[in-house]
């Protein structure tokens, strides 16, 4: 990234910078230049969702999806119950 950044207004575009230091490192040029646009998120030269905030929406996905699956085990757990108390069924 610190490479790119410091040629890059040796370059027309932010992309042919990447793809010329990927290149030398052995890299992929869209990987290049994805870290340094969100090294400058991070930096705040750019706008977007820093990766602290990118983990913190991972995180609460995450959490998210747990809940809803515990929710669905509660919602058939309450049907099953309610049908076995239900005295019609006895």
């Amino acid at each position: 990234m610190r490479q790119v950044l410091e040629h890059l207004p040796e370059y027309p575009s932010l992309t042919a910078a990447a793809e010329t230091v990927a290149r030398r490192e052995g890299v992929g040029k869209e990987s290049v230049r994805r870290w340094v646009v969100q090294a400058q998120i991070d930096g705040g030269q750019r706008q977007g969702a820093t990766s602290e905030e990118l983990a913190e929406i991972k995180e609460l996905k995450a959490k998210v999806r747990r809940l809803e699956e515990d929710n669905e085990v509660l919602r058939r757990a309450s049907i099953f119950f309610a049908g076995e108390l239900d005295p019609r069924n006895r």
